[in-house]
């Protein structure tokens, strides 16, 4: 989540300057919209999202060409979500799966594209919170900071659910729950309380390669063994399933949570040499990569598990690979923890430190450790208290797609592209259909936005009050691997 840029930037003792673009950056245009001019301060939120240390001034951040950039935004989106993509192939069906994965994936690329058009004309933005001030102002930028603060928590308790998850499959639920949820928060916690990690950089990297690892396991040994299920189990595979209402939306946002890595992109775009041209390459050969491995993961594993795949998928194998499998997961829980920790803590710690202190934001004394740690405890508190009020992983996913993923996925860029386009949306038959397209994409957003939260608001409450379920609500000693 834009950690990236943070960890290339070396130590200013200065105070960040402020920086205004030249006068061919702004060249007296205002936003058509807000009919207003905001001045451009990289200081106020810089990348402070992703703890900048804020670049020196002679300092060459921008590195990127297309490959390396195309690694980095592959490492940035394949993660933990596609663990819930057998389970949404299994709810829509086989066909209606793929296709949502397809589209998705399509929607996705689209608005990654719309990311580098609006970087054109404000090529001073490092990332989304950035972005608010010119589509809306000061008071939308503090909102969305605030918005991406919650969203980070709630991916950081979706990491850590998935740790207790694994905790309670290799240990055979040895302890109460809520005690595995506390064992990766607070190793999520000291991993944070370093303010500069060197380590870091390596972990996305970790992340993918142990994730990858893990579903081949689980994949093979569905293809030897066959599922974990009782004897006499038929593997059936429903080509186009009959879901509710509730069951649709949620398996919609399972696949919207796989396609979450595009709030980060704008970044990756910050730290290219020529974004111009070179990052719709890098996102057109991502993009392309990411779906077909969503399509063979999610196809192999439905196929080879049927009816008893489950969401996280690797608790779809019998219980020795299973074991081994959330064994190989756990550093990419941990970096993903420590990862999305630190950023959000590097944000709320940079943003209290603009206010107060600006002049001590990098440097060590008591009053600043005290202050990042407090924070950091603060975080991690928080997010352990939304681990267990939602303990069941596929939930805590649908309620993040909903509330803020949708937004920061799909919604924002589509504002972007209006703000572009106000005056012109309709002056031409190609700029009609893609304003249709994008009001159709912010119709998308507000249904997953409203009517994804009550279907996963319903779902989570029927798990709670289901007659045959143990796990009867928040702060349950109940085995959730199960679920």
């Amino acid at each position: 989540m834009g950690v990236l840029s943070a960890l290339r930037r070396k130590k200013d003792e200065r105070e960040t300057p402020t920086y205004y673009p030249s006068e061919d950056a702004l060249s007296g245009d205002k936003d058509e919209e807000l009919g207003q001019q905001h001045p451009i301060r990289t200081g106020w939120t810089g990348d402070a999202h992703a703890g900048a240390n804020e670049y020196p001034s002679q300092e060459n951040y921008r590195t990127l060409g297309r490959w390396r950039a195309c690694v980095i935004l592959i490492t940035i989106e394949v993660g933990i979500g596609v663990l819930s993509l057998p389970s949404a192939l299994k709810t829509l069906g086989l066909i209606p799966g793929i296709i949502a994965i397809f589209g998705f994936g399509g929607l996705t690329t689209y608005c990654g594209y719309i990311m580098v058009q609006f970087y054109r004309k404000y090529p001073m933005v490092t990332n989304l919170v950035d972005c608010a001030l010119y589509i809306g102002g000061k008071k939308l930028e503090y909102f969305l900071g605030v918005a991406f603060i919650f969203n980070l928590v709630l991916i950081c308790a979706s990491a850590n659910i998935t740790m207790s998850i694994a905790l309670n499959t290799l240990s055979g639920h040895a302890l109460c729950t809520v005690a595995f949820m506390a064992f990766p928060h607070i190793a999520c916690w000291l991993l944070c309380l370093p303010r500069k990690l060197t380590f870091a950089a390596a972990m996305s990297w970790i992340c993918t390669i142990s994730i990858v690892a893990a579903v081949l396991i689980v994949m093979i040994a569905l293809g030897v063994a066959g599922p974990k299920s009782p004897p006499g189990f038929d593997v059936h595979i429903t080509l186009v399933g009959k879901p509710t209402f509730v069951e649709t939306v949620n398996a919609l946002l399972n696949i919207a949570f796989a396609f979450a890595g595009n709030q980060s992109f704008m970044s990756v775009i910050a730290e290219m040499r020529a974004p111009e041209k070179e990052f719709p390459p890098a996102l057109f050969m991502q993009k392309s990569f990411e779906i077909i491995v969503y399509v063979v993961v999610a196809c192999v594993i439905y196929g080879l598990a049927g009816d008893a795949v489950t969401s996280p998928a690797l608790g779809s194998a019998p219980i020795i690979p299973a074991k081994i499998a959330y064994g190989i997961l756990i550093p990419s829980v941990l970096g993903t923890g420590l990862l999305i920790g630190i950023t959000a803590i590097k944000y709320m710690y940079i943003a209290v430190m603009r206010q107060f202190k600006p002049d001590q934001v990098n440097v060590h004394n008591a009053f600043t450790w005290s202050l990042w740690v407090g924070i950091g405890t603060l975080f991690w508190v928080v997010t352990f208290v939304v681990s267990n009020a939602i303990p069941i992983f596929s939930s805590i996913l649908n309620i993040s797609s909903a509330i803020f993923i949708s937004w920061f996925t799909f919604g924002l860029t589509s504002l972007f592209w209006l703000h572009l386009n106000w005056k012109v949306q309709f002056s031409t038959p190609r700029k009609k259909a893609l304003a249709c397209v994008n009001y159709a994409i912010l119709g998308l957003t507000l249904f997953l936005n409203v009517g994804g939260l009550y279907t996963s608001l319903k779902a989570l409450i029927d798990v709670f009050n289901g007659p045959e379920s143990t796990l009867n609500g928040p702060f349950t000693c109940a085995d959730n691997s199960i679920f």
